[in-house]
């Protein structure tokens, strides 16, 4: 019995090293690769179909850069983002808006199919791309910072001047001097910080806003107070370019459309073009579930968990080498590591539980 046991866990422990390895090479081998090969080229011109589909995360802004970088390669006439998101990180976001910047390509950000949104960070997105557009039943804003596992920036505002008020109906009664502190202090701490937090992403959507001729002060509310508006709605205030039904007409509206690339004036010549997708292959679409904010957060308490068990209990191995992998994971999908140095811990892990696997 105890032979038997003692042959299950050495089986587990080298499926765990099989599985770390296996997951390192894919992260690090993996950003080595080059987006062209989910892209064939078609002989010509083309448009470049880019699709974000969920929570924005490092693997999604991984993905859509390279996208981007192949559709300069292949000399596109437009790149098209197919956008139907409810947000997702800051630092992937603004990855994404260097990018869209930086592209020698005019990219266009359609939000679509009908009932899609481009909530949080996808408003930023739409406001960097040289042409905005959405579909009708779709609906874009919502765009202020909120913190994981916390609130955002703009509601606290109100709440503190509610306790303002609160407090100053209340002024005659005696309150001791132990309690002032805690009242007075800890409050303007977070609204400070949620103040830093909102005023940055103000400076950030109006100047992008200004860059590309729409709406700035509708922008500042997005952020601020959290306003939304539809496709239609976006439309009249100027937020938006144009609405489309869908990318046959959106070529069709943007066909003869002018607009500056690096300072050059270019007229865009859609008619005929044929839509040239690129596909996240299966290591891109692994990395977006993991980087999932959800998951992420799951694989963080996974791995604090795992850590602490195998503390407790020394030499039970499986719960450090599951927490390890899991923390490694999480601090990926948090962008905290980037994914080359993700997928180089996994592979130095694993290279110190072979060594200690011989020792044993």
């Amino acid at each position: 019995m105890i032979k038997t046991m003692s042959l299950v866990a050495v089986s587990m422990r080298r499926v765990l090293l099989t599985v770390l390895l296996a997951l390192g090479c894919t992260m690090w081998l993996g950003a080595q690769e080059d987006a062209s090969e989910g892209a064939g080229s078609t002989g010509g011109r083309s448009v470049t179909l880019i699709a974000i589909d969920g929570a924005i995360g490092p693997a999604t802004a991984d993905f859509l850069a390279r996208g981007i970088a192949t559709a300069a390669e292949n000399n596109a006439a437009l790149v098209v983002i197919e956008m139907d998101t409810p947000g997702g990180l800051d630092s992937s976001m603004r990855e994404i808006i260097q990018a869209i910047l930086n592209s020698p390509v005019p990219v266009a950000t359609f939000v679509s199919p009908q009932g899609a949104r481009a909530a949080s960070a996808g408003t930023y997105i739409l406001y960097a791309s040289h042409i905005a557009a959405m579909a009708p039943a779709t609906n874009l804003g919502a765009a202020t910072p909120v913190a994981i596992g916390g609130s955002g920036g703009a509601p606290a505002a109100p709440a503190a001047e509610d306790e303002q008020d609160e407090a100053e109906d209340t002024d005659s009664e005696p309150e001791s001097a132990a309690d002032e502190p805690a009242e007075s202090d800890v409050p303007e701490l977070a609204t400070a910080m949620e103040r830093k937090a909102v005023n940055d992403a103000v400076a950030y959507i109006r100047s992008l806003a200004e860059l590309r001729g729409r709406n700035a002060d509708w922008a500042e509310r997005a952020v601020r107070l959290a306003e939304s508006l539809s496709s239609q709605a976006a439309l009249e205030e100027n937020v938006i370019d144009l609405v489309a039904e869908d990318l046959a007409d959106l070529l069709q509206q943007l066909d003869g459309w002018e607009l500056e690339i690096d300072g050059q004036d270019v007229t865009l010549a859609t008619a005929g073009l044929l839509f040239e997708r690129i596909e996240p292959d299966w290591r891109t679409q692994f990395l977006q579930v993991i980087s999932n904010p959800t998951v992420a957060y799951m694989l963080m308490l996974l791995g604090i968990y795992g850590l602490i068990f195998e503390g407790y209990n020394p030499g039970a191995i499986v719960p450090g080498v599951v927490g390890a992998i899991a923390m490694l994971l999480a601090l990926f999908s948090f962008q905290i590591l980037p994914i080359n140095y993700a997928g180089l811990a996994l592979i130095l892990l694993g290279i110190i539980l072979m060594f200690a696997e011989f020792l044993v």
